[in-house]
């Protein structure tokens, strides 16, 4: 448990000026204790957002911290959102879907203006849209190739990036978001 030098106040919105870099998180980090459906807080920027984020997971590593990014391009842009930033916004709607409303204390989710202003599909799409594979599971490999397709991952020779998946012969990569590396799945005909 994390021990401050003042006191927590209740849960609730709180606005919080002139304080030095690090108190904020201390605050943060003592109000995800007691606060039931977690803490949200909106960093002015990316910088400020990284900033917090790491000294939220050194002053109190047994919070649960997601991050939500911004997109890096403005909305009705030319160009699409980086697939990286991509993989960070799903990694962070499906790991929050995930948590039960009931157990969202020490859940701290940071993230910025710009991102909070950006629409995100419903909660329900990611609730169950996840496929779980196991070794010794038995799958078709046309079924695992339909999923990646259907969740909008693309198919390319070698895997590089978040959303990539490549087949050869009875093996699939794919990097799915929030992972650092990519998976590999091994069939033998349809046993994983």
């Amino acid at each position: 448990m994390l021990n401050l030098p003042f006191a927590i106040p209740v849960p609730g919105r709180h606005q919080v000026g002139g304080a030095p870099d690090g108190a904020d998180a201390l605050l943060i980090a003592g109000l995800a204790a007691v606060a039931p459906g977690g803490v949200l807080h909106v960093a002015r920027d990316d910088l400020h957002m990284a900033r917090l984020t790491d000294i939220l997971r050194f002053v109190a590593p047994e919070l649960t911290i997601i991050e939500f990014p911004a997109w890096d391009c403005l909305p009705y842009d030319r160009a699409s959102p980086h697939r990286d930033i991509l993989a960070r916004r799903i990694d962070a709607l499906t790991r929050l879907a995930a948590i039960p409303e009931g157990e969202r204390r020490n859940l701290v989710i940071v993230t910025t203006v710009s991102a909070i202003l950006q629409r995100v599909p419903a909660p329900d799409s990611f609730a169950a849209a996840g496929l779980i594979i196991k070794r010794g599971q038995s799958l078709e490999q046309g079924r695992l190739i339909d999923y990646l397709v259907g969740k909008g991952y693309a198919r390319s020779g070698t895997v590089g990036e978040a959303g990539e998946f490549a087949v050869r012969g009875g093996i699939v990569d794919q990097f799915p978001p929030g992972t650092q590396m990519p998976l590999r799945v091994d069939f033998f005909g349809d046993e994983i």
